[in-house]
């Protein structure tokens, strides 16, 4: 719908509105920048020459305007009664931190979520998933309610884990994967924005190597991995490598963040740490019950499959690379310094 030009323009604006959000020393500076993020990331998702990427669009309108407005609603009722400070204030805090978690996604206002990113590109997807989660959880991290917070990590891991079963969509998928992982990066803001920023980067990297290999694959459902991929099973053998790393199973890098925010917190809060272990169990489960077929020595060949396979970018291999052996890379560095 737009050329090169104009979408660089958004993405710039969209950056900036980010900027301007966290670092804002008023909630009504931050507010703003989000609205200019809003507003530079909607024509991005707009689409005319796909009717499921404008209700999308419009989707995601409606429910960031609600968001928009309850934090401006809030901020509000702060600034006219002064005694009614949001830190001191239960309610106006549990609000305030409503409006945030629905604008990243995370339960218990999750819903939207999985519709928005179901008639999304993949890239675009990328971004919605990463980059438009961190302005709220800077300002989440200024105003957090502890007991709230602990209810939504709790929320958003289940339902997360529980969400991904049956998906055959791998959009919906990787969308309940990232309210999963939400729930994580909500539990690293209790002990420090160092341990978010990890969490997130691994994340970021993670999410970007399989993201990548799906577009260049122009891969969105399932059974396409298997017909695709039929011919390759280095390919699809490192694909699945990718998902057990986003799930966190050791020794791939995924779980690096996850050893780092276990050790942290379990010095903190034992408890919700070890309900936090046990539910995101659940998403390892399903992810070794799809890659089963895959790390099969013998498995099922489609004789008339005649589809070539792409040649990928070096920087995709690159990120899949450091997915699937960034631990042990880590380690081994750590351990010869």
């Amino acid at each position: 719908m737009f050329n090169n030009l104009s979408n660089f323009m958004f993405l710039t604006t969209l950056i900036m509105g980010t900027i301007i959000s966290i670092s804002s020393n008023s909630w009504l500076g931050a507010w703003m920048g989000l609205e200019i993020n809003l507003l530079a990331f909607i024509p991005l998702l707009t689409n005319l020459k796909n009717l499921t990427s404008t209700e999308s669009s419009l989707k995601y309108f409606i429910i960031q305007a609600l968001a928009s407005t309850t934090l401006l609603f809030t901020v509000l009722i702060s600034s006219f009664h002064t005694n009614q400070m949001i830190d001191y204030n239960p309610y106006l805090s549990i609000i305030l931190n409503s409006s945030l978690l629905m604008k990243m996604g995370a339960a218990p206002f999750h819903s939207w979520f999985p519709e928005v990113i179901e008639g999304l590109s993949w890239m675009i997807s990328f971004v919605l998933m990463t980059w438009q989660k961190i302005a709220p959880m800077m300002l989440l991290s200024y105003c957090i309610h502890y007991k709230f917070i602990m209810f939504s990590i709790i929320a958003s891991i289940l339902i997360g884990s529980i969400g991904g079963f049956n998906q055959t969509n791998l959009r919906s998928l990787m969308a309940y994967s990232s309210i999963n992982h939400l729930g994580w990066m909500l539990s690293s803001i209790f002990i420090s924005m160092s341990h978010w920023l990890i969490y997130f980067t691994f994340y970021t990297i993670i999410s970007l190597s399989i993201v990548s290999l799906f577009y260049h694959m122009n891969i969105f459902y399932f059974n396409q991995i298997f017909c695709t991929m039929n011919n390759n099973p280095l390919m699809k053998f490192n694909l699945f490598c990718n998902f057990l790393s986003l799930g966190g199973l050791p020794p791939f890098t995924g779980f690096l963040p996850k050893w780092i925010i276990i050790q942290s917190l379990s010095s903190m809060n034992m408890t919700l740490m070890t309900m936090m272990v046990m539910l995101t169990l659940i998403t390892l489960f399903f992810y070794i019950r799809l890659a089963y077929p895959a790390f099969m020595m013998q498995s099922t060949q489609i004789s008339w499959n005649n589809i070539k396979n792409k040649n990928l970018p070096k920087f995709t291999i690159l990120l899949n690379f450091f997915s699937v052996f960034g631990l042990i890379l880590i380690t081994s560095i750590y351990l010869i310094l």
